[in-house]
């Protein structure tokens, strides 16, 4: 794809931009291709190698889902930690250190002993790990597309911060991909003794590829500047109380934007393996392709919705995706419970492109709302904390609803509330399409002298 105007990017001209976005996708394809490992190893292989068996597969299945969790609830404090660091010393220093963290972290869980050696060991060790995990990754998504998005030209910044977004679905199909490849060459029994850790330990390849492209890049120069002038201003705080402190509305938003599309995307892309493979009884290597083929439609979907979001505004994009993630589950579940290959694919794919629609305008809007002194750890905090109540939980809860009802219909339903939440905050959102972040910066600049003058005339009275 060309850039869609001719203003000129932030630093280093498109050649420049063009290599930033490819640094930072690289090290997100590397994080989501090791996050995502384990969601789908929570379902294939984790449920029957790491915990005792239960009462049933769902029960199994409940207990990885719940190490699963782990890994979310690791991400809000990843990204309070990385957001402070890397609004004091710079986006690239930080998103190597997450790169390493995570790369080691999914290299030691295909070193791990099964419950059948260890015992319970063997679940604690992959929770310790899980956490790590999610702590490195935590980190990862507020540096990367801040990395492209404080290097884009305004009118385009929708664009080019969308495709560390389109990433993801690049690391999802490329653990796919992986699993696909030994699930067919090996047999069950060989795949379920060892075969899955080759998946885990592939992640010290692209861990290395994703390290040295991001040495080749800098932090863009409105950065550089903010953190000049905090240098001179050493009582500025960094810290995620002072981003709540003075802009509460932008994190608030923030949450309430990534409320359903977390819980939405985590439907499709992981409940929705093993609602297929329990209760629609497909066969796992099919599901795999089903899945290679939508995450395929989502990578090339999200880099066009993000140039409509610059065209259009970011807030009627928003509010379509989250419109249409409300309706997915009542019409996407029956099309499950068809069991023709076609009708499934379908089902799966039509989520994706829905969820294109917020996941694609997500990093423009969010970065939007921030000065650059303390943008980082905004949208970490708005971005992260609200995985802890969305995307960790929803496959948890979604088991436990079929479970409980052996229905989709409640899932359904849980599925349209978590939508309303979003659909709410896309109403209180200010539209920021075309904005200019030095402009904001002046702004935040403004707004702390006044604040720091009206300190001094009240002290200058209590004197009096």
């Amino acid at each position: 794809m060309s850039l869609p105007d001719t203003e000129p990017a932030a630093g280093g001209g498109l050649a420049g931009l063009r290599r930033v976005v490819a640094a930072s996708m690289a090290g997100t394809v590397v994080e989501w291709y090791e996050f995502f490992l384990y969601g789908t190893a929570a379902t294939l292989v984790f449920n029957k190698v790491f915990f005792a068996k239960g009462t049933s597969d769902l029960d199994a299945i409940l207990a990885a889902f719940v190490t699963y969790a782990v890994g979310f609830a690791a991400r809000p404090l990843g990204g309070i930690v990385f957001g402070h660091f890397g609004d004091k010393y710079g986006r690239k220093k930080l998103l190597q250190l997450s790169l390493i963290l995570v790369g080691a972290a999914t290299f030691l869980m295909g070193c791990l002993p099964t419950f059948g050696q260890v015992g319970y060991l063997a679940p604690v060790l992959l929770v310790v790990l899980r956490f790590v995990q999610g702590f490195a990754v935590g980190g990862e998504w507020g540096g990367a597309v801040l990395l492209v998005a404080e290097h884009s030209p305004s009118r385009s910044r929708a664009f080019w911060a969308s495709w560390p977004q389109a990433a993801v679905p690049v690391g999802n199909m490329l653990a796919t991909i992986v699993l696909l490849v030994l699930t067919s060459t090996l047999s069950d029994a060989a795949f379920l003794s060892w075969g899955w850790r080759v998946a885990f330990w592939l992640s010290a390849v692209v861990v290395l590829i994703g390290y040295y492209v991001r040495t080749k890049i800098t932090d863009a120069p409105i950065f550089v500047a903010a953190q000049q002038l905090a240098e001179q201003e050493k009582e500025n705080s960094f810290s995620a109380l002072e981003v709540l402190k003075r802009y509460p509305r932008g994190v608030f938003i923030a949450m309430g934007l990534r409320f359903g599309e977390n819980v939405f995307y985590y439907l499709v892309v992981t409940f929705s393996i093993t609602y297929l493979k329990v209760h629609v009884g497909a066969n796992t290597k099919v599901i795999l392709w089903w899945l290679l083929a939508a995450h395929t439609v989502h990578f090339a979907v999200i880099p066009l919705v993000g140039r409509l979001s610059d065209r259009i505004g970011r807030r009627p994009v928003y509010l379509v995706g989250a419109l249409t993630a409300a309706t997915w589950g009542f019409f996407a579940f029956p099309m499950m419970d068809s069991k023709q290959n076609a009708v499934i694919l379908s089902a799966v794919i039509i989520g994706l492109v829905f969820h294109a629609f917020m996941y694609s305008a997500q990093p423009a809007i969010m970065a939007e709302m921030f000065p650059t002194r303390m943008r980082y750890s905004g949208v970490s905090l708005g971005y992260q904390v609200t995985s802890l109540v969305a995307g960790s939980v929803a496959p948890i809860i979604a088991v436990r609803l079929l479970e409980t009802y052996k229905s989709s219909v409640p899932i359904s339903w849980y599925l349209a509330g978590s939508a309303a939440v979003t659909v709410v905050a896309v109403l209180f959102a200010r539209e920021t399409k075309g904005a200019d972040l030095a402009e904001i910066d002046r702004a935040d600049a403004e707004s702390l002298a006044a604040q720091q003058d009206s300190k001094q005339n009240d002290a200058k009275v209590k004197v009096a």
